[in-house]
């Protein structure tokens, strides 16, 4: 006997029906079509100044997967196929840990365990709330 495919249990987006609301959609969508955008030219700037530097370190590549993280959340607000509001957490966590890394061996060892408080304080939060979300 075959199974039915999973149905997704999240309601459909309401559509603006005043001028207002249609307004304010146009908007979203041009300003994330922006932040895109801008996301893809700092990327490949960051690219650009690994390669004329020659190396690659673990702040560049953490700076990627930053700029990789917005591109995602930009794509979730348009096809709405995954937890949207998990994202900002998910970038929230890669940016402590890429400043971490910058301020290395200069940083003092209580802000090194707080940064990791934060991370970890956010994690928990990530998987509360896709927990929340799939029940």
């Amino acid at each position: 006997m075959e199974t039915p495919p999973p149905t997704d249990s999240r309601p459909e987006p309401v559509l603006p029906d005043n001028p207002a609301g249609k307004a304010f959609k146009l908007i979203e969508q041009a300003l994330l079509i922006v932040a895109a955008l801008m996301t893809l030219g700092a990327a490949a700037v960051e690219v650009w100044s690994v390669f004329q530097r020659g190396s690659i370190v673990l702040a560049d590549i953490l700076l990627m997967f930053l700029y990789t993280e917005v591109i995602a959340m930009i794509a979730v607000f348009y096809t709405g196929k995954a937890l949207s509001f998990v994202f900002p957490i998910f970038i929230a966590i890669t940016a402590i840990a890429r400043l971490i890394v910058l301020q290395g061996k200069d940083m003092d060892a209580q802000n090194v365990v707080y940064e990791a408080g934060a991370i970890l304080l956010l994690a928990v939060a990530a998987l509360v709330m896709g927990k929340v979300r799939s029940d």
